[in-house]
């Protein structure tokens, strides 16, 4: 995947989580890492298991009207806690905020880049 069509995904990533009111937004930058399943990892929270839904399914749809993509899989939806899609080499990941402080993705990652997205107000 081309890295300005990556830029173009992770820019629709983004518009559908803000579109849902997700926040903490962190874009993991994988690419200097060997050995990775993928690229980029999209992190943010919603809060509550129903926000994370919503978030979501604007996700979805926002990537796939843009970018006409849709995920191989998306993982979590049950309990909606950390749901995870996969857009090959961009993971997009979830969380209702104390699944995220407990897992804590982005310091597993120290050696990623990581930038933070401003919260829309």
């Amino acid at each position: 995947m081309a890295k300005k069509k990556r830029e173009s995904i992770i820019e629709s990533i983004i518009e559908g989580i803000q579109e849902r009111k997700g926040e903490k937004i962190t874009v993991v930058d994988l690419s200097g890492i060997e050995d990775t399943a993928c690229r980029y990892f999209v992190i943010c929270q919603g809060g509550t298991p129903n926000q994370t839904l919503a978030i979501e399914d604007s996700i979805r749809e926002t990537v796939r009207i843009r970018e006409n993509i849709k995920p191989a899989f998306v993982e979590g939806t049950r309990y909606a806690h950390w749901i995870a899609m996969d857009y090959g080499e961009v993971m997009v990941h979830i969380f209702v905020p104390e699944d995220r402080r407990f897992y804590d993705l982005e310091h597993l990652w120290a050696d990623a880049a990581l930038e933070e997205i401003p919260d829309l107000d």
